[in-house]
């Protein structure tokens, strides 16, 4: 049954920004795709088996529900990593399924070690160290102590990964800050060495660390939003890639948004449109409703703001959007009709709508808009 929007996700699109992504990553460094917040919107079910048939093998993920779906679409075929939450009862799920996880505190680490020698299985576990994000991470006071615990339980943990995270490495206001972790990271990095221990895995970066800080490559890097063809932000497109070839992206966006226009009528002049007295009707309007509202993801604080693309033209959004429908104005087109296709991100003949123009209508950051996109608009992959 046609649902009241859709989404699609391109492969040529996702082709093309793991070739640029690998293009930049030193030789010896593996890269782990972060699929959390369901793929940024792209859908973990749809998106993670189309990374895996263009070359990922290594999936990051926030918690275990998410661990579980990409267990679930690929099977045991990858490595995956839970770098947030889990819970103390799906500690032994995780363990039996041979996935890596974060450990940042005591509780989890003690609390992994007893679940694992019961089972008689070692836990995978990436130590996190607090290196300044001041989030998550063991401090440094309780490192060498963590190394001895560590000493103590080889039977039931091994030591799989060492990894921080950065506070803002997509900022140049952050530079100063970022540098100070790095250097943080790497005494950690040492000291656990001077103690007899080399994990398997060192790694830190994200996709904007990725891009400004190349030494922090190690032997694996978590890149996010670069994957879906989004920068951090602006700032990190122009300190990558300057204003080379006039300043051409060398990422493409893999998603666009569509719906199709439920009804058109006429609005007289000197009448509102929508609840309340937002917008009132200069003139004679003709409007489309499209049944997509701020319960599909798309804002309330788009209204009067935002835009979608009919019949290969730009319309605005006019008055409140409402939970399952927003209002178009369309009077300067001719003949738009029930059915016809409304893009809400993405291209229609030379007219685009990128994720990055909502926030210039609203204040909404690209991950946000992308992760607020429920899971039950139906995604398909084009070429």
């Amino acid at each position: 049954m046609r649902n009241t929007s859709y989404i699609e996700i391109s492969r040529s699109a996702l082709a093309s920004n793991f070739k640029y992504i690998r293009s930049r990553l030193e030789a010896k460094t593996r890269l782990s795709h972060v699929v959390k917040g369901n793929a940024y919107g792209h859908g973990i079910d749809v998106y993670v088996p189309l990374a895996h048939e263009l070359g990922a093998d290594h999936f990051s993920v926030f918690d275990a529900h998410e661990a579980h779906e990409v267990l679930k679409v690929l099977g045991k075929k990858v490595d995956i990593l839970i770098m947030g939450m889990i819970a103390d009862e799906q500690l032994e799920w995780v363990i039996e399924n041979d996935i890596e996880f974060f450990v940042f505190d005591w509780i989890r680490l003690e609390k992994a070690s007893q679940i694992a020698r019961k089972m008689k299985k070692p836990a995978l576990i990436h130590l996190e160290l607090e290196t300044g994000m001041n989030r998550t991470g063991f401090e440094k006071e309780s490192w060498p102590q963590i190394a001895n615990f560590l000493k103590q339980n080889t039977d039931a943990i091994c030591f799989k990964g060492l990894c921080t995270h950065y506070a803002g490495a997509e900022s140049i206001s952050n530079h100063l800050r970022v540098k100070a972790q790095i250097k943080r990271f790497k005494k950690g990095r040492n000291m656990f060495k001077d103690m007899g221990f080399t994990p398997e895995i060192i790694h830190s970066a994200c996709s904007a660390a990725f891009l400004r800080f190349p030494k922090t490559h190690f032997d694996l890097v978590r890149v996010g939003i670069l994957q879906y063809g989004f920068w951090p932000n602006m700032e990190t497109f122009i300190s990558t890639e300057g204003l080379q070839g006039e300043g051409a992206d060398p990422l493409q966006r893999a998603i666009s948004w569509k719906s199709r226009v439920m009804n058109v009528k006429t609005v007289p002049k000197g009448e509102y449109v929508s609840y309340g007295t937002s917008y009132l009707a200069t003139q004679e309007l003709k409007v489309a409703t499209v049944p997509v509202g701020y319960s599909h993801g798309f804002g309330r604080n788009l209204s009067n703001a935002g835009r979608a693309i009919v019949r290969g033209t730009r319309v605005a959004v006019i008055g409140v959007v409402n939970m399952n429908v927003m209002i178009l104005d369309v009077s300067h087109l001719d003949n738009v009709e029930i059915g016809d296709e409304v893009v809400l991100i993405g291209n229609q003949g030379e007219q685009q709508i990128s994720v990055s123009s909502f926030s210039e209508y609203s204040d909404q950051m690209n991950y946000e808009l992308l992760t607020r996109l429920p899971h039950n608009i139906p995604r398909y992959v084009k070429d």
